[in-house]
């Protein structure tokens, strides 16, 4: 990887950037901004901030169309939006309380067995939920697709009065009242002006202009992160028990930022902005996909303030694993959340005319394939498939919508490649031109990784191994023999090992803006996790599917974010003082790297070893992160000194923090790996040298026992030297802080042009009662030049 440029690009080159990407015709477009204002400029004169921001836009825009303010922003952020032509956009940056224009991007949304999973058991009197009484009064904010209020996993059965310190509201909106709340949704708002800005008025006849949720999304993260318990639970009759969230007590407020174009920066920042204004303590963000540096990342920006008034962010990590410097949302005050899996699956084998089973997933519930008949079996990808058709074999072996002949696949199970399109729209295409099943097939990039989807028709999802051994069988066929298959459903099937494993979706280290802090922090059930679902989407998500559940069964970092901002939330309840940084080190410095049956965590999509880049500190243990020992605490200030380091200037650090900032002690301090993170992570450009090494300082926080002596061992990094001073901590008060040392020392190794060598270890301060472990990694770079 190669080293990072220096920050901040400019404000002229971003502008040209930006028009010149996104507009293909003559005359420039406009496009949303989000505009960073100071504040205390504000002249007498105007009544409110609102009035002075139109008034700057009106000086700048031309009188027959004058441009209009999206949303006006005050608390995380000060300023506000608009859509802008390039000559706009020039004009307002040269006013002087403008201080910046950052660009608006399009961001997109990335349980009856988890909580069990996970430890959180009710019967346990001292565990983690009767110690925080499930959450109770605190308040997740979850910024995602909305909500269906009525579902059981909302109700406020045997629940107190909405907590005194809520300032939020019910915003009332199409088929949504302002009774659609009670007292565990407690608030529910709505951003669309950055939506609409850019697509036009919104149809209302396939969305809701109000929190009411029309996706599925957010209604099935927010239950992961605080559902009641439901019973009984499934889909389709596939994961029966009892439904519940990590939190079953706390309160949801939901805002809704996702409509079907996409989610917008200016709505995001929208939602934290009155998130935090409301009272939020948990944000919980299941969206991303674009990696810039952080003054240019609004959800950077908005979880900074968040983070700065107490509120813990978590984020999902991304979809786009298993490849390398994928992972989303990576700023180091959010929690970067990737996916695992638990020890549940729903086995549906296809079985082949040779004799041969190839193990697959899948959740259907309807009509199934006649018992004991075999069916012809196509491959859909054919070279011959697309002659001739005014489609080609590249689309028709993705099943795109139109892509498959009647004539073809009419009565037989059709093997599909998996791609990129959305994998149960593949099986409507089947079912549509007469197919009796499907098989989908990965490619060599999703590996062994498998999903289960709830599709229309029967269906079953296999590994890039199995498919090549059907398509091989299927090419291998002669007419007097054609090939045949069926697909055999098994149902549910509990206690499968070995479980956690890395989910072969869940984005990858390293870090790609930051390559010193660790990325993602940790890991947490996020395949095939039951959750609630709206009344008028079907569970496959297409929209013929004309079944109703009440429960739906997901996967992704979208559904592994939730997991911990339920358990954030039981952790603050246990520990009110703890800041969102305390609470993510005891996530991290408790997870664990072994699975259900003692051996190292696996990747998904390799069926090898897994690593911290996979899974960063590892799989989070709620009831260890309860009484961690020590934590990594981490200010305000520190997450400054940080940004100076990183060669951050004042004015892009300001645009982060709303305030200014003096870099000349930070940098004389020391370097940016000296944030006071939990996890360690070395980078080593080798530049010809010999010898290297590098250090870390860490401050570690007591919140375990009085009077408590920790003792260090190390793992270092396979022929590395690692020494750490003192190695001895002798704390005589909770509270008490104490700092310590790490050296790293290492000779280059033999790479070529533009190679990396990664190789971890760790750190474990333990007390005889507490095991407090930090990952570390070095990565030796070698430079291209």
């Amino acid at each position: 990887m190669a080293p990072l440029p220096s920050f901040p690009l400019t404000l002229s080159f971003l502008f040209f950037l930006f028009f010149t990407l996104s507009s293909s015709s003559s005359t420039p477009l406009k496009k949303t901004f989000i505009i960073q204002i100071h504040k205390q400029s504000k002249p007498s004169i105007f009544p409110t901030h609102q009035h002075w921001y139109q008034s700057s836009l009106s000086s700048i825009s031309n009188a027959t169309t004058p441009t209009s303010i999206i949303h006006t922003y005050d608390t995380v952020f000060h300023g506000f939006s608009a859509k802008l032509s390039p000559l706009e956009a020039q004009k307002l940056q040269t006013l002087p309380h403008v201080i910046a224009l950052i660009p608006e991007q399009v961001r997109h949304t990335h349980t009856t067995r988890s909580p069990q999973f996970l430890g959180l058991r009710t019967a346990d009197r001292t565990g983690l939920l009767h110690e925080t009484d499930f959450g109770s009064d605190l308040v997740i904010g979850v910024i995602d697709t909305g909500i269906w209020p009525e579902r059981q996993s909302f109700n406020d059965h045997d629940l107190g009065p909405v907590p005194a310190k809520w300032k939020g509201q019910c915003v009332a909106g199409k088929d949504f009242p302002a009774s659609s709340c009670n007292r565990k949704l407690i608030g529910a708002r709505y951003f669309s002006g950055g939506y609409e800005a850019t697509n036009g008025k919104m149809n209302e006849t396939n969305e809701y202009r109000s929190p009411r949720d029309s996706d599925g999304h957010g209604t099935h993260t927010a239950s992961i992160a605080a559902g009641r318990y439901v019973s009984p639970a499934s889909t389709l009759g596939y994961a029966k028990g009892v439904a519940a969230g990590m939190a079953p007590k706390a309160r949801l407020a939901v805002y809704k930022v996702c409509w079907n174009g996409g989610c917008y920066d200016s709505d995001i920042l929208a939602a934290f902005d009155a998130a935090v204004a409301d009272g939020v303590d948990v944000a919980s963000l299941s969206v991303g996909g674009v990696v810039v540096p952080y003054h240019l990342d609004i959800i950077a920006i908005g979880a900074f303030a968040a983070s700065n008034a107490g509120v813990f962010v978590s984020a999902s990590a991304g979809n786009g694993g298993p490849g390398g410097l994928t992972v989303t949302n990576v700023a180091p005050w959010v929690t970067t959340v990737g996916a695992g899996t638990i020890d549940r699956d729903f086995p549906a084998d296809v079985k082949l005319g040779n004799g041969l089973t190839i193990p697959g997933v899948s959740i259907y519930g309807g009509p199934g394939l006649t018992p004991g008949r075999m069916y012809p079996i196509v491959y859909a990808g054919v070279e011959e498939f697309g002659n001739g058709r005014g489609s080609d074999g590249y689309s028709a072996s993705l099943c795109l919508e139109g892509s498959l002949d009647p004539k073809f696949v009419k009565g037989k199970i059709v093997v599909c490649d998996r791609g990129i399109n959305s994998r149960a729209a593949k099986g409507e295409e089947v079912r549509k031109k007469g197919g009796v099943g499907m098989i989908l097939a990965n490619g060599v990039f999703d590996g062994e990784g498998l999903v289960a989807d709830c599709h229309v028709l029967p269906a079953s999802a296999v590994g890039a191994n199995g498919g090549d051994e059907i398509r091989r069988y299927i090419g291998n066929s002669r007419p007097e023999s054609p090939a045949t298959a069926t697909i055999v459903f098994k149902g549910t099937r509990l206690g499968v090992g070995p479980a956690p494993v890395v989910a072969s979706f869940s984005a990858r280290g390293p870090n790609p803006v930051s390559p010193e802090i660790l990325k993602p922090d940790v890991i947490a059930p996020g395949l095939n996790i039951l959750a609630a679902w709206p009344d008028r989407v079907g569970p496959s998500g297409v929209p013929s599917d004309g079944r109703r559940t009440e429960f739906n069964i997901l996967s992704g970092t979208s559904m592994a974010c939730p997991h911990v901002s339920g358990l954030a939330a039981l952790l603050k309840a246990a520990h009110p003082d703890w800041s969102p940084a305390a609470i993510r080190s005891a996530l991290m410095t408790t997870a664990y790297t072994v699975d259900n049956r003692g051996h190292p965590m696996l990747d998904e999509s390799t069926g090898n070893v897994s690593s911290v880049f996979d899974y960063g500190a590892g799989h989070v243990h709620p009831e260890k992160a309860m009484n961690p020992g020590l934590v990594y605490d981490i200010s305000g200030s520190d997450y400054v000194n940080f940004l100076c380091n990183s060669n951050y200037t004042t004015k892009s650090i300001q645009v982060i923090t709303r305030k200014g900032a003096d870099c000349s002690g930070a940098k004389r301090a020391g370097h940016s790996a000296n944030l006071n993170y939990p996890s360690l992570s070395a980078v080593f450009p080798q530049y010809g040298k010999h010898r290297m090494s590098t250090h870390f300082i860490r401050t570690v926080t007591n919140v375990g026992d009085t009077n408590s002596v920790y003792k260090v061992s190390i793992k270092p990094p396979r022929g590395m030297v690692v020494t750490v001073k003192p190695e001895t901590l002798s704390f005589r008060r909770v509270g008490q802080k104490l700092n310590f040392l790490v050296r790293v020392q290492t000779r280059a190794v033999k790479l070529p042009p533009g190679g990396s060598s990664v190789k971890s270890g760790y750190i474990v301060w333990s007390d005889g009662k507490h095991t407090v472990t930090s990952p570390l990694v070095v990565t030796m770079q070698q430079p291209l030049d």
